[in-house]
């Protein structure tokens, strides 16, 4: 009787034993499945808020990404405070485009967008940083695979890593940590909602489509339009230089400051509002790579220069002096300051 009790113990013991083994995932085991979501995904879904915290206010905002499959993207950020306007990022068959319907303007990008950088917020990059990562770090917690791995920025060496969270249920992204060097979270990206293999009408990549659809409806597109006060912005960030001088020049349609800053690096940024939206015309072709400037908005960044719309108006930032990364933390600084 003693020894049909321990058999069974034994019996019972080694289930349990085979279960938990069966029931824990590997580091290995989680990029395979990875790996195999991404290849069999026809496209999907997600709604994502990200919040950045770059030492000054902190700025969220919203972010609709669309994907599907044969490298179609459509990714719409919008400020979720004020709401006024928004930005879209459109790759289809023609190519990678930056759309702003309140302005009525579309640029087309020469750009491998976005497979040259990381994008916390698509499915694929993430995984692709992580699989290009040797050295990431795995472990889990109640709900989730979290990664920690390499970031892959190339105008800012200042966030080198990042914490990526993926839901054990069915291996979709939840939320992104993207770190400084010091492991503070400076991007927050949080998937509220992540939906697999919807389904997608066929205008919906289409750059009329989406200027048509995202363009407010009291926004003038003829006439004498209605006149608004000029916010004026300028960098907290200037890399030592001071602004020196500050030109307000009257437009037909408008009006344009060029602000002059003079340091050990000099640079210029000009700002101009039209009160007139002009029709909707063919891409501006943009030698340069998209980048985020984090409140909103998406830029073309140059060599030499930054351009972007934000909240009506048309900013770009020029300067011989400054690299690439100070061009992009100037943009990034640019704020209001008064009201012309």
């Amino acid at each position: 009787m003693i020894k049909k009790s321990r058999l069974w113990m034994i019996f019972v013991f080694g289930i349990v034993l085979l279960l938990v083994a069966c029931g824990e995932k590997s580091q290995e085991d989680v990029v395979k499945k990875l790996g195999e979501n991404i290849t069999e995904l026809a496209g999907y879904k997600a709604n994502v808020e990200m919040t950045m915290n770059t030492g000054q206010e902190e700025q969220v905002f919203k972010i609709d990404v669309w994907h599907k499959k044969d490298d179609f993207y459509r990714v719409a950020l919008s400020n979720s405070e004020e709401d006024k306007g928004g930005q879209i990022i459109l790759k289809n068959k023609d190519g990678v485009f930056v759309l702003t319907p309140e302005l009525k303007k579309s640029f087309k990008f020469q750009s491998e967008w976005p497979d040259n950088s990381s994008q916390p917020y698509l499915y694929q990059s993430l995984v692709e940083d992580i699989t290009n990562d040797k050295e990431s770090k795995f472990t889990t917690d109640d709900n989730h695979f979290i990664f920690t791995t390499k970031t892959n920025y190339q105008t800012n060496s200042n966030l080198p890593y990042q914490e990526i969270y993926f839901n054990k249920a069915d291996y979709t992204p939840a939320l992104v940590k993207v770190l400084d060097t010091d492991g503070n979270a400076v991007v927050e990206v949080k998937f509220n909602s992540f939906e697999l293999n919807p389904s997608f009408n066929d205008k919906d990549f289409e750059i009329e489509e989406n200027m048509a659809s995202a363009t407010p409806e009291d926004v003038p597109t003829s006439g004498d339009g209605v006149t608004e006060e000029l916010e004026v912005m300028v960098p907290i960030q200037t890399v030592g230089a001071e602004l020196t001088e500050q030109i307000e020049v009257d437009l037909k349609d408008g009006k344009r400051i060029i602000s002059t800053f003079t340091g050990e690096k000099n640079f210029t940024l000009v700002q101009e509002k039209r009160n007139v939206v002009e029709t909707l015309s063919s891409p501006e072709e943009v030698n340069g790579d998209i980048v985020n400037l984090g409140f909103g908005a998406i830029g073309a960044l140059s060599e030499n220069s930054v351009e972007w719309d934000y909240n009506g108006s048309n900013f770009y930032l020029a300067s011989d002096q400054l690299t690439r990364e100070e061009l992009l933390q100037v943009a990034q600084s640019v704020q209001g300051h008064n009201v012309k």
